[in-house]
């Protein structure tokens, strides 16, 4: 449980990072592309600086080397360009969420097993007597296996809470860097033949 409270913790702290709007959106960066290619494509070296600007500049950038690295390419070919920049996008915004979501399963599954394996210890301790055993020692014995529980539900609910977040957020921006591609879609669409 100790595990995976600290894995939790530590998946958080790297999704809140990496999912922060300036490493994946940033808010002006699309009009200031738009606005830069209304007369002509970019430079390869404005190009690169674009791509490691954040998860949009990124896709963006894949679209105008594409323009630029072939010069009879299709609507259909760019397009396809775009819906790979994105993948890729998506799935570089959705590393390590399911490890946070298993934790968030598992967590009082965990638990539940250090419940069930305390119990099991302290009635096989109370059988050995020949009485029977204290019943205060045995309800004593039950409250302290039940930490266990409490302690994977304390894991589970935080994280199962942060997981949907982070789902939500990861959504939110893929309809963002699908509208951001289709604008600039649109722009690009004059340079093809």
């Amino acid at each position: 449980m100790l595990i995976c409270s600290v894995l939790a913790l530590a998946l958080v702290i790297e999704k809140f990072a990496s999912l922060r709007r300036s490493r994946v959106a940033p808010p002006r960066l699309l009009d200031e592309v738009l606005g830069l290619s209304q007369q002509s494509l970019p430079t390869p070296d404005m190009i690169d600086r674009l791509a490691e600007n954040s998860l949009l500049g990124s896709q963006l950038a894949a679209g105008f080397r594409a323009v630029l690295g072939e010069p009879d390419l299709s609507e259909e070919k760019l397009r396809q360009t775009f819906e790979l920049a994105g993948r890729r996008a998506i799935h570089q915004m959705e590393r390590y969420l399911n490890t946070l979501g298993t934790i968030a399963t598992a967590a009082p599954l965990l638990g539940l097993l250090g419940t069930v394996v305390g119990m099991i210890e302290i009635f096989g301790s109370q059988g050995q007597g020949a009485t029977g055993g204290n019943p205060a020692q045995l309800a004593h014995g039950i409250s302290i296996a039940l930490y266990n529980t409490a302690f994977g539900l304390m894991v589970a609910i935080p994280s199962l809470m942060l997981y949907r977040y982070f789902k939500g957020r990861v959504e939110e921006y893929v309809l963002e860097l699908e509208q951001a591609s289709d604008r600039l879609l649109t722009q690009l669409k004059r340079y093809l033949p």
